[in-house]
């Protein structure tokens, strides 16, 4: 028989030991480990038992067993983990499984997941800039904020190495519009960047067709509408492009039933045009000739950005002076109060004076 023992102290003492017993004459084998807190571990070589002893009942205090009586395991380092949720918070009835980056509502399915997005119109992207009170900033904050001022710099930084986006090639192709727009007698002016006509025209000139194709804005303002077209090629000529607006058969009927007084006139239409750089601050506008194209009525007049075009029925009273037409309502106007006198009445003032 031969006996080793190891550890820290005696073998009855607490703390981690090894015992072991080996009897050649009977064949068996025995192996004790003895354990923190007392706890046992036996191993006998004859039979091939093994068994546990010591204070099993007290390493098990305080624990909580499940149904089939085995301890609760630990997760491990590495583990995926459940969220702390009972249920879905759009179905109610699932177990939760994905929580929102934006609105951390909790969801267990994709169906749920865009139902949540439909519903509370969600994008599911975290905001980066949502304020966070300094008790509940951790280090996940800074590090996410860090994380975002990259984002910005690595952004400038593109905007900065991109030749396309910088403003001298900008300068650059809207000179050439410039150009070709005065070979055609059309005194084009470019506002600068913030003006609302500047960011909204998309007039743009093309190189192989040698045309442009302009931004037209349309108004009539008897039935209180505004219209963009945009594409509108410089050789076309107006009464086509007012033909899907106040033909009676091939307008557009939405349109047709909003420019009703338009396309239901017996006096027919004006389309008239704003004189730019007026003295005096007055205002005055050009008549333009519907058989002729877009290119052919703006030839001699300024246009800032894109042409706006006045479609105003004939005869109605409103506010737009016609330039040309103010001479002759002056002298009408002169003429009713110094009317022309009859030559009967003429004897008449001579005979008396």
């Amino acid at each position: 028989m031969a006996e080793a023992r190891g550890g820290d102290g005696e073998p009855g003492a607490p703390g981690m030991g090894l015992e072991l017993e080996l009897e050649p004459e009977g064949g068996s084998l025995e192996v004790k480990l003895e354990l923190v807190r007392g706890v046992e571990a036996k191993l006998e070589w004859d039979g091939l038992q093994s068994k546990v002893e010591g204070e099993k009942e007290e390493a098990m205090d305080g624990a909580e067993l499940l149904e089939d009586g085995e301890l609760p395991r630990e997760p491990r380092v590495g583990s995926k983990r459940k969220l702390a949720m009972s249920s879905c918070e759009t179905c109610g009835t699932e177990e939760a499984k994905y929580r929102c980056p934006r609105c951390m509502k909790c969801s267990c399915s994709l169906a749920c997941v865009k139902k949540h997005k439909t519903e509370l119109t969600c994008n599911g992207i975290r905001e980066k800039t949502a304020f966070v009170s300094l008790k509940q900033f951790t280090e996940i904050n800074l590090l996410s904020d860090y994380r975002f001022l990259e984002d910005i710099g690595r952004s400038a930084d593109y905007v900065a190495r991109d030749i396309f986006l910088k403003r001298p090639s900008t300068n650059k192709i809207l000179n050439y519009m410039k150009n070709r727009a005065r070979r055609c007698n059309i005194d084009l002016r470019i506002l600068p960047i913030g003006f609302t006509k500047r960011r909204e025209n998309t007039t743009v000139f093309d190189r192989k067709e040698q045309r442009f194709y302009w931004h037209l804005k349309l108004l009539f303002p008897q039935s209180h509408a505004e219209y963009v077209e945009k594409g509108v090629p410089g050789d076309k000529k107006l009464h086509e492009i007012l033909r899907t607006y106040i033909d009676p058969e091939k307008s557009d009927p939405v349109i047709r039933q909003r420019l009703k007084a338009y396309v239901f006139s017996e006096s027919g239409v004006q389309i008239l045009m704003k004189i730019e750089n007026m003295q005096h601050n007055l205002v005055r506008y050009y008549e333009l000739d519907p058989c002729k194209s877009l290119i052919e009525n703006l030839k001699d007049k300024v246009v800032i950005e894109y042409p706006t075009l006045h479609v105003v029925l004939k005869g109605s009273k409103n506010d737009m002076i016609i330039l040309g037409q103010e001479r002759n309502e002056s002298t009408e106007s002169f003429g009713s109060e110094n009317p022309v006198l009859s030559s009967e009445e003429e004897g008449e003032i001579q005979e008396s004076s």
